[in-house]
């Protein structure tokens, strides 16, 4: 894996080169081994957070975790590109504009002992920049050259702090254009169901039954690219504790394993039916 600025970064994506980088700032990390007409995202993964924020937040390791989307960058990590945020979003959020992207509650939690003075702020706000624009790149190159790109927007949720019944995975449709790709939504909806779980852990699969697809990555993408599909695919925390926060390496490489011919041939299908 190279350190790259984001000019670089965004000149070798123009020039379709293979690459592995991080950006210079370790804020985000992006695989491209093929250009290919579909994106692996994870932008919730990451869980570095400035040491010059420790003293001031009120938050515990603990809670950024539980509200973070760990190993998903591992679930699909064997894809040919892989964007992944590599910061909490308790130091800024990649889902949401950057208006709110710095939080001052969090989960209805006060964030800051004392108001985020601005020049910290101001340095969040930059790699929440510099992220976007890269996405901007990323998906123009593949929209031109292949006229048509789906974006798998990977994300993880807490499904114990709810008190009814809720899905393994949970597709997020409110924000793109249904009419046009219902046979693709359908699809990966019920490809995601027919996942085998160990532990007798069901594998169910709704559309928008605990979120909706609200997020900025998703709604920037689709504003900005009419061609390209953004799939807000969610799993449940099946894969760990959420409480004694416990990895299962088990069932993280059985959803990987799962994806890793899944997602291409749903890929595959949605190029084959959209790019006429």
């Amino acid at each position: 894996m190279q350190r790259l600025s984001v000019e670089q970064i965004i000149l070798n994506i123009e020039n379709e080169e293979a690459f592995h980088a991080v950006c210079k700032d370790y804020s985000f990390s992006l695989k491209i081994e093929a250009y290919v007409p579909y994106v692996c995202a994870a932008i919730h993964d990451g869980h570095q957070f400035r040491k010059e924020l420790w003293d001031n937040c009120l938050h515990s390791e603990y809670d950024r975790w539980y509200e973070e989307d760990p190993e998903t960058k591992n679930m699909i990590a064997s894809h040919p590109i892989v964007l992944a945020g590599c910061d909490s979003r308790f130091e800024y959020d990649l889902n949401r504009p950057p208006e709110e992207a710095v939080f001052e509650t969090a989960w209805g939690k006060q964030l800051w002992r004392q108001p985020l003075p601005d020049h910290l702020k101001q340095k969040s706000l930059l790699k929440h920049l510099a992220f976007y624009k890269v996405v901007y790149a990323l998906t123009n190159k593949l929209e031109k050259k292949f006229g048509v790109c789906v974006v798998y927007d990977m994300h993880s949720y807490n499904w114990q702090r709810w008190d009814r019944e809720v899905p393994t995975w949970n597709l997020g449709t409110s924000n793109i254009d249904n009419n046009r790709f219902k046979a693709s939504i359908e699809a990966w909806r019920q490809s995601l169901s027919e996942i085998k779980f160990p532990d007798q852990i069901a594998s169910t699969s709704k559309i928008n039954d605990t979120f909706q697809g609200n997020g900025y990555f998703l709604k920037f993408i689709t504003n900005n690219f009419p061609n390209t599909l953004v799939l807000a695919t969610e799993i449940a925390k099946i894969y760990c504790d959420e409480y004694q926060q416990i990895i299962f390496p088990e069932v993280v490489t059985t959803v990987s394993d799962a994806l890793k011919n899944r997602l291409p041939k749903h890929a595959s299908e949605f190029y084959n039916m959209y790019s006429r």
